[in-house]
């Protein structure tokens, strides 16, 4: 699928651009796209390192294993060919809790762990198995609990309520969702989709995936100690571990309901507010718990997790340098993918393809009554996410951010994904060149999402 893909943008860049004397713009989008891949790429490594160490220490100390156990049966329909104790589980559901709250540093980071946990499992080296296809699927079409960027971008266009698109990009996204995950169980058992193999192949698979099982579990146990291979913390241990919840309640409770731990708090001296003390952005009790919860969860999440493994006898400080280390080698993998899907990208843009397009489509989304405005978001989002919000806060700025339209592109804009960066990202951290039915399943999920923004917009603003 990308073959083609990435073939048709290439040749229609240069025959747009040659066509309407824009091949200079043509050859700089193609310069920009590969810097852009690459500056990417290396923005990724120190955060990459960091979530790779967290999670070799969540390994290591068993916190994996017992979340995917938590969440087998909502799990195990989703990905039935992953085993239900896998650390894959485990590194997917951390993703898709770090996709539902914004969190979109550490959302990738996991996201890439999950995809080489996943090719563990994978007897088919180079092609996407049904649980890769499935999982980015998910990761293109995330539910958001808060557009954080779409609402800072109203808020500083000066927006009377700029939340009002929370509850709208939720329905969006859940029907976006929804429908990614029901085309990608259809589309896997399409013919044309499905994974074909000779009595001989499947031979080599079991083979092949036995050795790949063996060696990702020797990888993964832990290093034998009385703490870590006990069946559970000392008491001592289990206290700490509920003083370090006590505390980080304490701290939502004081930002969420700060009238409540005004100078009469135990510890007045905590009342005074910090330079980068979050501000709530509207009264809503919701919005503001969301909030919360997106500025503690990483704070709380490095805490409990570094404390989890030193209290199961785990070396922390060497468990997480050699977690790190992985990270260099996943960003190596992921450049050329990268850069050769960006630079098609870059050419297309640069040809006026976009503006081409909209132009074209604008006499019939007249006739079905959707915006003009959009057409170019909707268009641009599963290929460029810093093109989209440049397109977004024009609209906002010539309509207004309270204008219907401008609700409208917001709620696109933080319910759908740049499915073409996340294809090209996670499946190069694994080298896999086959995609399959994941891309259309996810640009699906797109159109889906921008389907339901427009109408549940209509509907309910």
């Amino acid at each position: 699928m990308l073959n083609y893909i990435w073939l048709a943008l290439v040749l229609l860049a240069v025959t747009i651009g040659g066509l309407t004397n824009r091949l200079k713009e043509v050859t700089d989008g193609a310069f920009d796209g590969a810097k852009t891949a690459v500056t990417i790429s290396l923005g990724l490594i120190g955060i990459m390192a960091l979530w790779l160490g967290v999670m070799r220490l969540a390994e290591r100390a068993g916190l994996i294993q017992k979340l995917a156990r938590g969440l087998r049966p909502i799990m195990a329909r989703l990905f039935p060919e992953v085993p239900s104790d896998h650390p894959a589980m485990g590194s997917m559901l951390m993703n898709m809790a770090a996709n539902m709250l914004g969190l979109g540093n550490a959302a990738t980071p996991l996201g890439l762990r999950a995809m080489r946990d996943l090719e563990s499992l994978n007897p088919h080296p180079g092609i996407a198995s049904n649980a890769m296809c499935t999982f980015l699927a998910i990761n293109t079409s995330s539910v958001q609990l808060i557009p954080t960027t779409a609402i800072a971008v109203l808020v500083a266009a000066g927006s009377k309520n700029p939340t009002a698109i929370v509850g709208t990009a939720l329905l969006a996204t859940l029907c976006a969702a929804s429908v990614a995950i029901t085309s990608v169980k259809l589309l896997e058992k399409l013919p044309r989709f499905r994974l074909g193999k000779s009595a001989g192949e499947v031979v080599t698979a079991r083979r092949d995936h036995a050795r790949k099982a063996e060696a990702f579990e020797a990888d993964t146990t832990p290093n034998p100690s009385p703490e870590s291979t006990s069946s559970g913390l000392p008491l001592w241990g289990k206290g700490l571990l509920v003083l370090l919840i006590v505390f980080f309640l304490f701290l939502f409770a004081k930002q969420v309901f700060p009238g409540i731990f005004g100078n009469n708090s135990v510890l007045p001296f905590l009342d005074s507010p910090a330079p980068n003390e979050p501000i709530a952005i509207s009264g809503n009790v919701f919005v503001r718990i969301v909030n919360v919860v997106s500025v503690l969860a990483i704070p709380f999440l490095l805490a409990f997790f570094i404390l989890y493994a030193a209290l199961r006898g785990l070396k922390v400080y060497d468990e997480f340098v050699e977690g790190a280390k992985e990270a260099f080698d996943v960003i190596l993998k992921i450049i050329p993918f990268l850069v050769t899907m960006l630079v098609a990208i870059g050419m297309f843009k640069g040809a006026g393809g976009i503006e081409l397009l909209a132009r074209g489509l604008s006499p019939v989304l007249t006739t079905l009554h959707f915006p003009v405005d959009l057409l170019p978001i909707a268009l641009m989002r599963p290929l460029s996410g810093g093109a989209t919000l440049a397109l977004f806060a024009d609209v906002v700025h010539r309509l207004g951010p309270d204008n219907l339209v401008s609700r409208m592109a917001a709620t696109i804009y933080g319910s759908t994904e740049t499915t073409f960066y996340v294809a090209a990202v996670y499946f190069g951290s694994v080298g896999i060149k086959q995609t399959r039915h994941a891309i259309p399943a996810g640009l699906m999920g797109d159109l889906a999402g921008v389907i339901a923004s427009v109408v549940i917009c209509r509907m309910v603003l």
